[in-house]
């Protein structure tokens, strides 16, 4: 071999060893892409399932809001029928009132929606809305001393905030202020 030869031999093992080396960049880059393609396009099937299941879940939340208003009819009918219906002797019309406030209530909740339990819980700005505050209650500070409509919840959704009155801090009475 010739000098000459050999001179081409190295130079195509260098333009071959350059050519290589590109290749297998170029591999890696087309993996790390195709990588990322598949984590985006599972988190996009994450993101549609998690939609999907959202709104199975929660497709009655309008309904159930408007149904509300029912619930609350029923048991206001129920507070006035215990004094006024008993007088009048008509027992049977506020046990059907109340029986059917009962099943409406058990029908919600299979479907999900719950009350939220607020008298003489602590006043909870995520699931109650403060209407009033009063210091004429033996409860402490900062909690529900009165529900005047209740709240609720649509599986880990506020459906409706309960409307309270919370206490407050009493006033010192002006006696112990005298000399």
């Amino acid at each position: 071999m010739t000098t000459n030869t050999m001179d081409k031999d190295a130079g195509s093992s260098v333009a071959g060893e350059a050519q290589d080396n590109d290749n297998a960049s170029e591999i890696a880059s087309l993996r790390e892409r195709l990588m990322r393609a598949l984590a985006e396009t599972e988190n996009t099937r994450r993101q549609g399932e998690r939609r999907a299941q959202d709104a199975g879940q929660y497709a009655i939340t309008n309904f159930a809001r408007e149904l509300l208003q029912v619930v609350d009819n029923l048991h206001r009918a129920i507070e006035a029928g215990a004094v006024d219906w008993e007088a009048s002797g008509t027992d049977g019309l506020i046990e059907g009132v109340a029986a059917t406030d009962r099943i409406l209530t058990q029908i919600l909740n299979r479907f999900g929606v719950e009350e939220i339990k607020a008298l003489h819980q602590p006043f909870d700005p995520k699931k109650h809305e403060a209407v009033m505050e009063t210091d004429e209650t033996d409860q402490p500070p900062g909690s529900v001393a009165q529900v005047l409509e209740n709240g609720y919840m649509l599986h880990d959704r506020l459906l409706r905030p309960a409307r309270v009155v919370v206490a407050k801090s009493r006033q010192p009475s002006s006696q112990a202020e005298q000399p």
